[in-house]
């Protein structure tokens, strides 16, 4: 009685299931948002390219060397479950590590609410001149003035008294200049009020920093000194000649902006490693216990379709949590932005599945394998051209999905996008692979693995040339549907020819080898390469360089690939799992036999 309980498969599939569905909807509430956290602390593209390009690198190494100790130690369930323990409380440590950058968090907070809501959202008062698409804005943050550049304006027969004292900021962010001004009057309070008297004030700046982007840089400081009500009496230059007597740069404010960033970047990537070094074994132990688990009772076929419990928590975790942050204020305390919503569902959602983890089907095999299959994995990729040149191809998507993860986003508030866009933007993409997926076996058989990939590649292409030309918050909907093809279609091909060349008994690691280990090492490339391209040129020029490099390997893969010498063989696991249906027991029905049946299909897949 106790045998039949112990090996449930309906009930041990049902709650890795439920692991997964939760551990989705935890990791997708925090990190399609993570570089979004990241520029509100204020760090630039190179910087962010630097954490995320680490983060892949620790995921490479550490996860396939915890997961081979966790086996070899009988100490599966203790990792899985301290992984997510840990990986809970880092994030949570997130939300003290460095302050966030509030004008940064003001600038894309309720882009689509209404004025008047925006006026008295608590804690700040957020003016928005022109708009997202405009290259100006104006903020007033409550508190201490906006670091910048102060310009101390005297006059030759003044006192050493300031008349008026002026903070500029010039915030460059993807070659786009924002300016920010801060003024330091007599009666602050005009700034704060709502009577009548200060939305003619606000009517008057509003004028003046329109003129103060369209004017000369000679003419900006006549506008400064209309906009401080500062109206030096001016003479001709002979007789009445006035000159600042002093011009006080900010040089040391720079400098110390300078030093926080540094520091922050130091913080935020420390914590990352931190973070990495407890996610990272997670998925590769979980995978392989559920597999191993199924090997044992036969019942493999049934572990490639776990992924659907996953990607339907992803699209849940992506939805709710913005929606939720959708309704709430820019900050839910005075210190307490309400970004932070994203680390509280993940930690929540971590712990749900960490308690889940305890009755997580592993099994327990006594054999000692004195062989690494990853080992064997990797010699099979040197062996064979095919598997040479897929691997290419997944590093090279690797690389290039890592700056659409990492700042799409980014282009997305840029053109005055809302997180609940970003995270419906995901749930769609999610979705879609998920409809596919029905659609599978058809789309095998009326296309082969060599042009499902090149189908995938290019609808990546697409979608990385349709990013840099965004128009609408709503439009980047429409080409998400292409994820079905780009991510979802392309990692079945992978997997196909995977299993088409590996020996038995390694199709999943070599599976792993290539999705975990070539895919990863192009995101970490690919990470820190686009953080300086967008440095240098922009946000829409890294993602046509994207389009650009697909087209052109897609064109080299049709090249190279009908080179490649290919040697049929035949798959006997596929043999052996061949539905009764299809064989026959007669010499005169050969087309129906399963073996002439497994070759035909055999020479078909390439």
């Amino acid at each position: 009685m106790s045998v039949t309980k112990q090996w449930d498969i309906s009930q041990a599939l049902a709650i890795a299931g439920l692991f997964h569905f939760f551990h989705g909807i935890g990791k997708f509430c925090l990190n399609p948002f993570l570089t979004i956290f990241f520029r509100y602390l204020g760090m630039s593209p190179p910087f962010v390219g630097m954490i995320m390009g680490l983060k892949h690198v620790i995921h490479v190494l550490g996860a396939p060397l915890c997961s081979y100790m966790a086996k070899t130690n009988y100490k599966r369930r203790v990792l899985i479950t301290t992984s997510l323990l840990l990986s809970a409380i880092t994030a949570v440590a997130f939300t003290f590590c460095a302050p966030l950058e509030s004008h940064m968090v003001l600038r894309y907070c309720n882009l689509s609410i209404p004025w008047k809501e925006k006026l008295i959202t608590p804690g700040s008062m957020d003016m928005e001149l022109f708009g997202p698409e405009d290259n100006a804005s104006f903020l007033i943050p409550e508190g201490s003035p906006t670091p910048g550049l102060a310009l101390t304006l005297f006059t030759e027969d003044a006192s050493s008294e300031p008349v008026e004292t002026l903070t500029i900021n010039f915030t460059t962010m993807e070659n786009r200049t924002n300016l920010d001004i801060t003024l330091a009057l007599s009666s602050p309070t005009q700034l704060t009020e709502t009577s009548t008297p200060h939305q003619k004030r606000r009517k008057t700046l509003i004028k003046q920093s329109a003129k103060l982007r369209e004017n000369s840089t000679s003419s900006m400081f006549e506008n400064i000194s209309s906009v401080t009500s500062f109206q030096p009496k001016l003479s001709n230059h002979s007789a009445h000649k006035k000159k600042v007597r002093e011009t006080s740069l900010g040089i040391h404010i720079l400098e110390h902006l300078l030093d926080r960033e540094n520091k922050i970047f130091l913080v935020v990537l420390g914590m990352i490693m931190v973070w990495s070094v407890f996610t990272a074994p997670l998925k590769w132990t979980a995978d392989d216990s559920l597999y191993e688990y199924l090997d044992f009772v036969d019942a493999t076929d049934r572990h490639g379709k776990v992924w659907i419990w996953s990607h339907s928590g992803a699209c849940i975790g992506s939805f709710a949590i913005v929606f939720l942050i959708e309704s709430l204020s820019c900050f839910l305390t005075t210190d307490i932005p309400r970004i932070y919503l994203h680390f509280y569902g993940y930690s929540a959602f971590m712990i749900i599945t960490g308690i889940l983890s305890t009755f997580y089907p592993i099994h327990v095999s006594k054999k000692t394998e004195h062989t690494n299959k990853t080992i064997k994995a990797l010699s099979l990729i040197g062996s064979d051209g095919r598997v040479i040149l897929l691997s290419i191809t997944v590093f090279l998507t690797g690389a290039i999905w890592s700056t659409a993860h990492n700042f799409l986003f980014w282009q997305m508030q840029d053109v005055g996008c809302s997180e609940l866009y970003m995270g419906i933007s995901v749930a769609i993409a999610l979705f879609s692979e998920i409809v596919l997926h029905f659609f599978k076996n058809k789309l095998f058989r009326v296309f082969s693995v060599k042009w499902i990939v090149v189908i995938g590649l290019g609808c990546l292409a697409v979608q990385m040339v349709y990013y840099s030309f965004l128009w609408t918050p709503w439009a980047v909907w429409l080409i998400q549907v292409l994820s079905a093809f780009s991510n979802g279609a392309l990692i079945w091909a992978v997997n196909a020819q995977a299993n088409d060349v590996a020996t038995p008994g390694t199709e999943r690691s070599l599976q792993l080898v290539l999705h975990c280990l070539s895919h990863d090492f192009g995101a970490s490339l690919g990470s820190i390469v686009s953080g300086f391209i967008i440095s240098a040129f922009g946000l829409p020029i890294l993602f046509q360089a994207c389009s650009v490099t697909l087209l052109l390997w897609i064109s080299l893969f049709l090249l190279i690939h009908p080179r490649l010498p290919h040697t049929k063989k035949i798959n006997y696991s596929r043999l052996l799992a061949a539905d009764n249906s299809d064989m026959s027991d007669t010499d005169d029905d050969q087309e129906r036999d399963w073996l002439v049946k497994a070759m035909k299909d055999d020479s078909k897949q390439w």
